[in-house]
Formats: C-alpha cells, sequence, structure tokens
C-alpha cells in the first residue's frame, strides 16, 4: 500500500512537473540541482540532462553566482530572509550568454534529513515587451493630445504672438523715424534709442518666450519619469495655458504653496492633463459667457498630492458627466473630445485619479487629480 501510494506521488509530481508553465528547479542546501523541469529547458536552454546535478549557478549571471553562496550560508546561519518566501525579480542567464528577468518565488522544504529549496521562474521578457508598447501607444496618444490641444488654442496663440509682434514693429518704426531726422533737430537721441531698443527686446524675449513653451510641449519626448516638485510642473502648465484669459476678462490665479510637494511622475505628461484641465476651465466659462475665475491649487492629503482645477462657469450637464472621461465626447465645437479621455488615462498610469464634482460653493466645476507622494525624494526634487 505504502509503495502505490509513494508511486501515485511521483507520477503526480512528474506531471506537475512536465505540465507546469513556470520553470521549476529544486536544490539542495549546497546549491546543487535536483530538478529541473522541461519549462525550465525551454527558459534557459539547458537540458536536464545538463542541469541535474550542476550547481543551480548555472543559470545565473556572475554578479548573481558570486554572491550566491553568501547569501545561502547567510540564510542557514540567521534565518534571515532575502528572497525566499519573499519573490522578486531577478536576472538569470540562458545557455548562451543572454542575461534576462525573471520573476523568481523561492520556498524552503525541511525534510527529515535535509533542507531543500524549490524555485519557481517566470520569463518576464512578454510582459516587459507588451508593457513597452503600451508605454509607446500612450506616449503617442499624449502627443496627439498635445497637438490637439494647440489647434483648438490656434486663434488664442496667434493674438498672443501677434501683440508682441506688432509692438516690435511699431517699435522699429520708431527708431526709424528718430534716425531718420536731421542731426541739429535731434535731442537725446542716444537715451531716446536706448529706450525703444530695450522695450524692442522685451517684446522679442515676451514673443520668444511664447514660441518656446509651444515647442518644448509639442515636442515629442519619451516617458521619462523623475521625481519633480509639482508646484514647478503647475507654474509651467499654467503659464501655457492661460494664454488669452486676461482678453475674456477671466482670471486666472494659482494658490501659492511654501513648501515642495514632490511626486515620482513624468513631468510633461502631468503638464499635459493641467494645460488640459485649466484650458477646459477657460473654454467653459468664455463658451457660456458666465462666470470670471480659474483657480489652481496644489495640496497634501495623507500619502497624496492633490491637484485642484476650479471654474465659477456653468457646470457640467448631467448628460455629459456619465461619459465626462470617455474618448470622443466633447461639448467643444472643435476639438477631438479625446483631452480628459486621455488625461485620466496619464493619472491612472502614475497610480493617481482623475475626478470631477460641482463646487461647494454652487456653480462650476472641481477637477481634482490625485497622485502618490514621492515620500523618499520629497527634500530634493527636481524641476520639471
Amino acid at each position: 500500500m505504502d509503495d502505490d501510494r509513494i508511486t501515485t506521488s511521483d507520477v503526480r509530481l512528474a506531471s506537475l512537473l512536465e505540465t507546469a508553465v513556470d520553470g521549476i528547479i529544486i536544490v539542495d542546501r549546497s546549491g546543487t540541482i535536483l530538478v529541473y523541469n522541461a519549462a525550465c529547458e525551454r527558459l534557459f536552454g539547458y537540458t536536464a540532462n545538463e542541469a541535474v546535478g550542476a550547481n543551480v549557478k548555472l543559470i545565473m549571471p556572475s554578479s548573481y553566482a558570486d554572491a550566491h553562496d553568501g547569501y545561502m550560508e547567510s540564510y542557514l546561519t540567521t534565518g534571515e530572509r532575502k528572497i525566499i518566501g519573499i519573490g522578486r525579480e531577478v536576472a538569470a542567464r540562458h545557455k548562451d550568454g543572454t542575461v534576462f528577468p525573471i520573476e523568481l518565488s523561492v520556498g524552503d522544504a525541511r525534510l527529515p534529513d535535509q533542507r531543500q529549496f524549490i524555485g519557481i521562474m517566470r520569463d518576464l521578457r512578454p510582459r516587459m515587451e507588451s508593457q513597452q508598447r503600451l508605454n509607446d501607444l500612450q506616449d503617442q496618444l499624449v502627443h496627439m493630445a498635445r497637438v490637439s490641444a494647440m489647434d483648438e488654442m490656434g486663434a488664442t496663440l496667434a493674438h498672443e504672438l501677434n501683440q508682441p509682434l506688432t509692438a516690435i514693429m511699431l517699435y522699429l518704426d520708431a527708431l526709424k523715424r528718430v534716425a531718420e531726422k536731421p542731426p541739429e533737430t535731434r535731442q537725446d537721441t542716444g537715451t531716446v534709442l536706448g529706450q525703444i531698443v530695450e522695450k524692442t527686446v522685451r517684446e522679442a524675449d515676451r514673443a520668444g518666450a511664447i514660441i518656446r513653451r509651444l515647442r518644448q510641449f509639442v515636442e515629442r519626448k519619451e516617458t521619462d519619469r523623475q521625481s519633480v516638485d509639482l508646484r514647478h510642473v503647475i507654474s509651467d502648465a499654467v503659464d501655457l495655458a492661460s494664454l488669452g484669459a486676461r482678453a475674456l476678462g477671466i482670471d486666472v490665479r494659482v494658490e501659492k504653496t511654501p513648501d515642495p510637494i514632490v511626486c515620482f511622475v513624468d513631468p510633461i505628461q502631468i503638464q499635459q492633463v493641467m494645460i488640459n484641465l485649466v484650458r477646459n476651465a477657460i473654454d467653459a466659462i468664455g463658451e457660456a459667457q458666465c462666470g470670471q475665475r480659474v483657480d489652481i491649487a496644489c495640496s497634501v492629503s495623507g500619502a497624496e498630492a492633490i491637484m485642484s482645477v476650479s471654474d465659477d462657469g456653468p457646470g457640467i450637464e448631467p448628460a455629459i458627466r456619465e461619459k465626462l472621461f470617455k474618448a470622443f465626447t466633447t461639448t467643444k465645437e472643435s476639438g477631438l473630445g479625446i483631452g480628459l479621455a486621455i488625461a485620466q488615462s496619464i493619472a491612472q498610469n502614475h497610480g493617481g485619479t482623475l475626478a470631477a464634482q460641482d463646487r461647494d460653493s454652487g456653480s462650476g466645476t472641481v477637477f481634482e487629480l490625485r497622485l502618490p507622494l514621492d515620500v523618499d525624494n520629497a527634500s530634493g526634487p527636481q524641476q520639471a
């Protein structure tokens, strides 16, 4: 009867090892491979005949192999776990020398007369490739949204650029007239010329700053997450998004926050979200011809940073509210209606949320972007 049970157990184990999608290895306390399943053969390139009896360092890159014995001895002596029973991403080595990432889980089997360790391994390359494809698609969508936002702001941008350019032409005409005066009629010419040149340079700088902001915003960039102070992200976003607001009689105000609010984000993508929210608020007020103010604030609540954009416009119609964050939903005469959908996707990919609600004071809307704080770099962020 005992023999039957042993045979049945062996058959079940062999079947499990043969059919498992993940690589399974069993080693003894010295690291000698005792069991090496078919998935391991596909994963590492070594056959079971080559691997069984060899040290598990066979499938480790040198950086891991050199430290393996020390980790094993430390665990057996102190019981301190670094990976056993925890699991994490590590590097593995194929027979052809290729080093690649795997997810490794290790269990400790305490048998009556010995210690064995069971490792379960999964190739992370397919998951990482899929994630990279998703990131690339996200980058493309964000870029398209930026271009779309600038297209919607076309008339506003033309007006904003026309003002300093017109001023430059007037100043240059004044310079010409001063220069054409007869020498005997020129009084304090140097001072006048200096003042006109100074004003001309100031207007040229103003036009150049607008163009630089546009180029930086529309420029295609790879995803680059870093620790940044959200105050700088908001400042850059508002500078661009508020163009033309004053001409509409709309006051865009940013609440000053004295302390850094640091998150680990892609600053260009978060800037994209804020520009979309501020422009939507300005457009809502302008189209409805009601309200006159947009308020932007940034604060901390627990482990989250909260960026809010509120307006005193007409609010969101109930019929629109349910599909507000769905693609191609828009109340504007022009535009693709993808801004809020992409903004919510960006928030979610950063581990955050984006939501809208009515203002407590009555008419108007508040959009809140919540992001996890980067507590490890709270005192030393980079500027966006």
